[in-house]
């Protein structure tokens, strides 16, 4: 008798979008003519940069001739693509890393959920809220999150709230634990840590000889200087800390597939008879065994990212979705809601107005402003009474959806 994997069993359904869906779905059959705009999507919407496009399309006709063609490549990545991410990235802000410690892979939504295969189950896991979900629901999956309680939280992970009363800067756990999910600039909240705050949970980690997952996929949206693009910035972090990273976001790749991983030789974790154990060997082994690397023409297209032109144009796609952040912020803002991120990220984070919860507001917001937007509360329960925009949208959608705000939603 084959037996299931039990802890999926105690996942809920895909609540948050599969609800998002019904409710449009039904809206929109009920009004037909409504158009609909939706600021809650979190894809890009404008096209790669040209100069990805160009290195795609000689990438291709390369595996047109024999001589050029690539098979099976290395699974961690090229050397092509691993070295400029080190070059453009890392360097300038004077981290030294190693090319064996930079993994190239098909999105940080894999390796954040992946990553946890190479920990104890038996690890203490500490996420912030709200929180991307994929760091819950894959810890659920591996049977370290205990059951649901009936106030939407996992018996056995430390929730450490993030919200206006605490100025979205998460406190240090009262407990010890041993696995910490750190996303900054945050997705839902769109707001940052300083150098100075991060500093804490990497001294925090080393005194527990834990470690912190830093999910940075939207670092290249940090405009104030004082922010940090990467937690390597951090004197220690190397022996504490593995980094993701994603070419989703800031230039379009979330079609495309392509991210890294940076995991330094000096981060280990331990067995339970106390033996030392280098994490870099364990990434690298399950990354050998379970994955066959990113396609050949995919890593030359993201290659393409860190020419002069390609500097360029990603730059320019950011600055786009930045100029959306502001509309949206601004607008919010003048209407007297009290309005969060959008200065260092793409997403604008906003208390809804009146004491109403997360989902009587999506409600509002879409009867009344034919708007669509992702409820606050699907991130966490630290999430209710908040409600997440997104600047990916193009520029006329967003300018009229803040009109819309301003003549038709009834505050």
């Amino acid at each position: 008798m084959a037996l299931v994997n039990e802890n999926y069993l105690k996942l809920p359904g895909s609540y948050l979008f599969a609800e998002i869906a019904r409710r449009v779905s039904s809206f929109q059959k009920e009004n037909p003519n409504a158009k609909i705009i939706r600021l809650g999507i979190g894809d890009v919407t404008r096209p790669l940069p040209p100069a990805v496009i160009e290195n795609l399309h000689k990438a291709v006709d390369e595996m047109a001739h024999a001589e050029t063609f690539r098979g099976y490549g290395p699974e961690q990545g090229y050397a092509f693509l691993i070295e400029k991410i080190i070059q453009f990235d890392y360097a300038p802000r004077g981290i030294k890393l190693d090319v064996d410690e930079v993994f190239v892979s098909d999105g940080s939504k894999s390796d954040t959920g992946n990553i946890q295969e190479i920990f104890g189950v038996d690890n203490v896991v500490a996420v912030t809220d709200p929180v991307y979900p994929v760091y819950v629901d894959t810890n659920v999956m591996a049977g370290r999150a205990g059951e649901l309680t009936e106030q939407g939280k996992w018996s056995k992970i430390v929730y450490i709230p993030c919200t206006a009363e605490n100025n979205f800067v998460p406190a240090l756990p009262d407990q010890k634990v041993d696995l910490i999910y750190l996303c900054f600039p945050n997705n839902p909240t769109g707001m940052t840590i300083t150098k100075e705050e991060l500093k804490k949970w990497v001294d925090y980690a080393k005194a527990n000889k834990a470690i912190i997952l830093y999910d940075a996929a939207y670092e290249a949206y940090i405009q104030e200087a004082d922010v940090p693009h990467s937690i390597y910035e951090v004197e220690g972090a190397k022996e504490v800390a593995i980094e993701f990273r994603s070419f989703s976001k800031n230039a379009g790749f979330t079609g495309t597939r392509c991210a890294f991983t940076v995991v330094p030789k000096e981060v280990v974790a331990y067995t339970s008879t106390g033996e030392v154990v280098q994490l870099n060997k364990l990434w690298n082994r399950r990354q050998t065994t379970k994955f066959n690397g990113v396609p050949y023409i995919i890593q030359k297209g993201a290659a393409a990212v860190y020419t002069e032109e390609g500097q360029k144009q990603i730059k320019a796609l950011i600055d786009y979705y930045m100029t959306n952040a502001k509309i949206i912020r601004e607008g919010l803002l003048s209407l007297g809601l009290q309005v969060f991120g959008g200065v260092n990220a793409p997403y604008i984070w906003l208390k809804t107005p009146n004491g109403l919860d997360s989902w009587a507001f999506f409600d509002k917001l879409l009867n009344e402003a034919n708007i669509v937007g992702t409820p606050g509360v699907g991130f966490g329960p630290s999430g209710q009474g908040y409600f997440r925009l997104t600047a990916f949208g193009n520029k006329e959608n967003t300018e009229e959806a803040v009109e819309r705000f301003k003549t038709r939603l009834k505050l």
